[in-house]
């Protein structure tokens, strides 16, 4: 080959190899470690129990593809110490930050001490790491909000402030190590609370309290297990009006157990069973008036904050926050960007829902 030529080709390798690279190192969801330009963020996500994570997942990886840095995405299937382990991972890859929806908000302090000794930034995503110093920023919906956006709709759905009662409630909250859980109960009790005191709301099974009415790993076949016992126990004779469900997931279980018990005929309607995270399958059950709300917190625009956020962080700029005092983990005021929660019911899921691109007509069955 003439001397002439060798360095043309040289060229050529060389332009399609970083041609490849930018096609390929991207996103990182399968443990195969890949580099780029800008380096590497480790996202560490729960489940894929609850759709919505592996959806959070994708859309970051792919907006921060987009920026030029690569993604290790791992999901701890709701076991803390696989998810301790999946930090771990990623602080030895020498990842540039770490955003974290944690399965145990209080299982994390000794790894994120590693990561703050190697001055790797922690975001926490949705769930607020609790007891750690080295939890940087936290993004997520006003979780307060969401309960009592719940606990307003049966308000009002039972037009509580009118009507003369008492109607029956029964009361669900979710996983205690999620710390999201409690806001949500609270929000909700906020609301509730006075009807229940005077009489107007009545919880037949007496379970009012958080640690009564928790349900491990959000696990819906735990909710149609206890929402079953509680309609043998305390509706043999008499109907529930309604059941506050913190999230949609376990609003399928209630709804299962509310079925096969033979609500949602014509004689013995649903009560209103309330929800969270606009999931397909319960705006679904929404549209044919099952479960009578879900409330949407928008992950793609969460997704996008985080990602700004980490990328301002790296950047050296500082990141965009609104709230600095209520989001306190037992060892600091976390600075937190809040966005804000939707509710979605049947008058209103067309226009958030459908229209707004979430899921289409066809996925809905609209």
């Amino acid at each position: 080959m003439p001397e002439r030529c060798r360095p043309l080709l040289l060229v050529v390798a060389t332009t399609v190899a970083m041609v490849s690279c930018l096609t390929s190192c991207g996103s990182d969801s399968s443990g195969t470690e890949q580099q780029s330009g800008k380096g590497k963020i480790g996202i560490a996500l729960p489940s894929t129990e609850q759709a919505r994570w592996p959806s959070d997942g994708e859309n970051m990886s792919e907006q921060f593809g987009l920026l030029g840095y690569s993604t290790m995405v791992r999901n701890a299937e709701d076991d803390a110490s696989t998810q301790v382990e999946q930090i771990n991972d990623m602080i030895k890859s020498r990842v540039k930050a770490i955003i974290i929806a944690a399965v145990d908000g209080s299982s994390l302090t000794p790894t994120l001490e590693r990561a703050g000794k190697k001055n790797i930034p922690i975001i926490a995503f949705d769930r607020l790491i609790m007891n750690s110093e080295n939890v940087d920023y936290y993004t997520t919906f006003d979780n307060t909000k969401v309960g009592k956006l719940q606990g307003q709709f049966l308000v009002d759905h039972l037009g509580l402030k009118t009507a003369k009662g008492p109607f029956a409630v029964e009361l669900f909250a979710g996983d205690p190590d999620d710390n999201n859980s409690k806001y949500f109960f609270e929000g909700a009790m906020a609301i509730l609370q006075p009807y229940i005191s005077s009489g107007k709301l009545v919880v037949r099974s007496g379970q009012t309290a958080f640690s009564d009415v928790v349900t491990l790993k959000w696990d819906s076949g735990t909710a149609k297990s206890r929402m079953s016992l509680l309609l043998k126990k305390y509706y043999a004779s008499t109907a529930v009006d309604a059941v506050l469900s913190p999230n949609d997931g376990l609003a399928r279980g209630i709804l299962e157990a509310l079925q096969k018990a033979g609500y949602g005929s014509g004689s013995k309607p649903y009560p209103a069973v309330t929800g969270q995270d606009a999931e397909l399958e319960s705006i679904k059950l929404i549209a044919s008036g099952a479960q009578a709300q879900s409330i949407l917190k928008d992950s793609r625009e969460m997704s996008k904050a985080t990602v700004r956020m980490v990328d301002q962080i790296l950047q050296g700029e500082k990141p965009e926050i609104n709230n600095t005092t209520d989001y306190n983990n037992g060892v600091k005021a976390v600075p937190t960007f809040l966005l804000q929660p939707v509710s979605i019911t049947k008058d209103n899921y067309e226009t958030k829902i459908i229209k707004s691109g979430i899921f289409t007509a066809e996925q809905v069955g609209s």
